[in-house]
């Protein structure tokens, strides 16, 4: 199998979807890889680094979508890439499709066969592929909720932390999974007043364990959430449904009785956001006011830290592409019920259920189409 490795087009997108070492992974076992010209110089990653490692250069992303079997990225396809995308070929990278119609249509029209990184599930639970970047978007949610709480970016001028006979800033985050947790330890280490509401009580216990009377766990309802989001002066939400459109947990009556200046950070926005007034931001327009409320909903958060982000990306993507790229994909999957779980399309089918509840398609269940 031809891996191919595109550099990524979307808004301020640094990350790359093989680093050099995965690249050795792959060309190690008789897999053959092309890069595109440039694809990881914006995180230090030079091409003779790549051809080191066993890759050729390419100079477009025509060349690398034309000759390859199989491609390689970080975020969803853009318009001009799906385009290039041809029948059978294989394309393993985050999709988020559940909120993105206009992606899922162009993907069912190419006829690949579409694994997105979000919906692989782990043996022990969870989803080990999407768990680094919720790590890294957690961490980044407290600084970028801290940064724009500050005068001059239009919040309320409130230090997160406090001072000495001047209170803490109140942080609510709703959803104690891995973005949760890492944003938890943020706004800890930054001395702020954390409240964390979920639904699971033994994650709430543990965090309780964990961190005492530094926080306060709730039960997660729309009782106590409107009265903690009212109450506060960051909020970020960072809850999940596997696959599915985002739960819109905030209301707009919510952030209307908001403080003015307050900010909320919508980390699930790649799945459509769980705040009612949310849309997704770029890096270079990261913000938007609504009734007095900064909204801060970059799609790929990440990004920003482009360097760290792939690592910890390939380090979790890896394994799975080795065995896409050495078994051919409908052996890989009939292997694997995990990364089966990642088929999201498939020959011109959605076989993801969840995504296709939510965008009103006809579900094909992925063992159908393994021969």
């Amino acid at each position: 199998m031809l891996v191919g490795v595109p550099k990524e087009i979307k808004n301020h997108e640094y990350r790359v979807g093989l680093t050099p070492a995965s690249v050795r992974e792959l060309t190690a076992r008789g897999v053959e890889v092309i890069v595109q010209q440039g694809a990881g110089e914006q995180i230090g990653l030079s091409d003779g680094q790549y051809v080191a490692a066993g890759a050729a250069i390419v100079a477009t992303a025509q060349e690398v979508f034309a000759r390859a079997d199989m491609i390689v990225k970080v975020k969803e396809p853009q318009p001009a890439e799906c385009a290039m995308l041809r029948e059978g070929q294989l394309l393993y990278t985050y999709l988020h499709l559940a909120p993105d119609p206009e992606q899922t249509a162009a993907l069912v029209k190419s006829g690949a066969v579409c694994i997105a990184y979000e919906t692989i599930t782990g043996p022990g639970g969870g989803l080990p592929l999407l768990a680094p970047m919720s790590e890294v978007a957690g961490r980044m949610a407290i600084q970028a909720g801290a940064a724009h709480l500050e005068k001059s970016k239009g919040g309320m001028g409130l230090l997160l932390g406090g001072v000495p006979g001047v209170a803490a800033g109140h942080v609510v985050i709703i959803g104690a999974g891995v973005v949760g947790s890492n944003a938890l330890q943020m706004a800890v280490g930054a001395g702020a007043r954390v409240t964390v509401l979920d639904k699971n009580i033994d994650r709430l216990r543990q965090l309780d364990l964990v961190f005492g009377n530094r926080i306060a766990t709730q039960y997660s309802n729309a009782q106590a959430i409107e009265e903690a989001v009212v109450s506060s002066d960051l909020v970020i939400g960072g809850v999940l449904v596997p696959g599915a459109a985002a739960p819109k947990l905030v209301t707009r009556d919510m952030i209307a009785r908001m403080k003015k200046g307050a900010v909320v950070v919508d980390v699930a926005i790649d799945q459509g956001g769980c705040f009612e007034t949310s849309h997704a931001t770029t890096h270079a327009d990261p913000t938007f006011v609504v009734d007095g409320v900064i909204h801060y909903c970059v799609a790929n958060m990440p990004g920003a830290v482009a360097r760290t982000s792939t690592f910890a990306l390939n380090n979790a993507t890896i394994g799975h592409a080795v065995a896409l790229a050495t078994k051919g994909w409908r052996r890989a999957l009939a292997d694997d019920p995990h990364l089966r779980n990642g088929l999201n399309v498939c020959l011109g089918k959605l076989t993801h259920e969840a995504v296709a509840r939510d965008l009103h398609y006809d579900y094909v269940p992925a063992e159908s189409l393994l021969g």
